[in-house]
């Protein structure tokens, strides 16, 4: 399963720095907005695969975006 998500990015005096705009938290640094790239899908990734045993199934699912009300 592959998503898109949107890299902020910008230059600083040394290193290209960004984010994710889905995962604002995920930030991160390289030398070339390549590498740059490369090290946001890898934090990505180790984000959303901590706890995941080495074992494991995916399914894509839909989920809708509509906002509901929640009643307990």
């Amino acid at each position: 399963m592959k998503s898109k998500m949107t890299m902020i990015y910008w230059k600083s005096d040394k290193f290209w720095l960004g984010k994710l705009l889905e995962h604002p938290k995920i930030m991160t640094q390289g030398k070339t907005l390549r590498e740059l790239e490369e090290n946001l899908k890898d934090a990505y990734l180790l984000m959303a695969m901590d706890d995941v045993p080495k074992e494991y199934a995916i399914k894509e699912i839909a989920i809708n975006s509509q906002k509901r009300d929640v009643f307990c």
